[in-house]
């Protein structure tokens, strides 16, 4: 018998033991959490279900989890930032270091793969959550299928801001942004009133010193260049620091976009999402090693502004993300 199916079997029987226990583990409809009602640290609100639509999948918490896996930097950070690094059994496909202020406390956490893990990497782990950044995560080549996994007694949650199938966010707000934070945070029945507001006093000081000087959103590519496009993280944070997407016509949170019209457009920044897996350095090569884009104004003038790729995307560090933007563009006009 293979390890992937002693892990099945395995898990199998933990199900089996959870049901005659009287816990479901039964996805249930509803997107309105069951604690709504009830401070989230109180002892009622600990013995609540939580129930939640997710991605237009129907997930239920019974109780708080207290073995997760995360995979993407941005669920990792998610937890560390309600203190919720204890919980953290595995991470997987980490986009970068972790921020200087939650690095204590993600010392002692262990890598189970540089990209998206495997089922079995993730049965062998027995985790009652599985939180990702992205929705793809949940594959049968991948991590397994949400009802495959939720059939197994484990929980599958996507970051909400980052939903494609269903109730992706038409145009991404701060108010989404902190309203994920409310979300996780209800899950684990932790009170995120704190983090909110100091973040939303943070995003309330940000300088929008961009002018509506225009700006390209380089994530990836090369022939063909990945860019922010008009409805997602990217374009909430360029619009934050006043800054005009190039591509912010196209209907899509990230998308393939040509040289030709970034050439045209000739921006006055070009931002640059560095991670560990493809750093910025590696964008300036790009723009550099070819002859149209070496020419842009931004490339010959160095007017570059540079992202994590963990604060890139909704979460955590959407507002330090815009916040350090501002920065970078108040450095770079002197």
């Amino acid at each position: 018998m293979s390890a992937l199916s002693r892990s099945v079997l395995s898990r199998s029987a933990f199900s089996r033991t959870a049901l005659l226990a009287g816990v479901s583990v039964l996805a249930l409809s509803g997107c309105t959490a069951a604690a709504d009602e009830t401070d989230a640290t109180s002892p009622d609100a600990a013995t609540q279900s939580v129930e939640l639509s997710n991605c237009g999948f129907d997930v239920t918490f019974d109780s708080a989890p207290e073995r997760v896996i995360t995979i993407k930097s941005s669920t990792t950070e998610m937890l560390l930032a309600l203190g919720l690094g204890d919980r953290i059994i595995g991470t997987a496909f980490q986009d970068g270091p972790v921020p200087e202020q939650w690095a204590s406390d993600a010392a002692g956490l262990t890598s189970i793969a540089e990209r998206v893990p495997s089922e079995e990497a993730v049965l062998d782990l027995e985790p009652d959550l599985v939180f990702a950044g992205w929705e793809s995560t949940f594959s049968a080549d991948g991590a397994g299928e949400r009802a495959d996994l939720t059939s197994l007694g484990i929980n599958t949650f996507v970051a909400p801001s980052a939903c494609q199938s269903a109730e992706q966010p038409e145009q991404l707000s701060f108010d989404n942004v902190f309203s994920d934070i409310e979300t996780v945070a209800s899950i684990f029945r932790v009170d995120a009133t704190e983090i909110v507001d100091e973040q939303r006093a943070q995003l309330a000081a940000i300088d929008a010193n961009g002018d509506s000087r225009t700006a390209l959103w380089f994530s990836s590519g090369s022939d063909t260049p990945y860019v922010g496009a008009g409805i997602g993280a990217p374009q909430l944070l360029l619009d934050t620091v006043g800054l005009t997407n190039i591509a912010g016509d196209l209907d899509s949170t990230w998308a393939p976009f040509n040289w030709e019209a970034v050439v045209d457009a000739d921006p006055d920044f070009i931002v640059l999402v560095d991670a560990a897996w493809n750093t910025a350095d590696s964008k300036i090569d790009v723009l550099e090693a070819n002859p149209a884009t070496a020419n842009l104004s931004a490339v010959k003038a160095g007017r570059y502004l540079v992202v994590p790729f963990a604060a890139s995307e909704a979460g955590v560090r959407s507002v330090e993300a815009a916040e350090s933007l501002s920065a970078q563009i108040a450095e770079l006009d002197g």
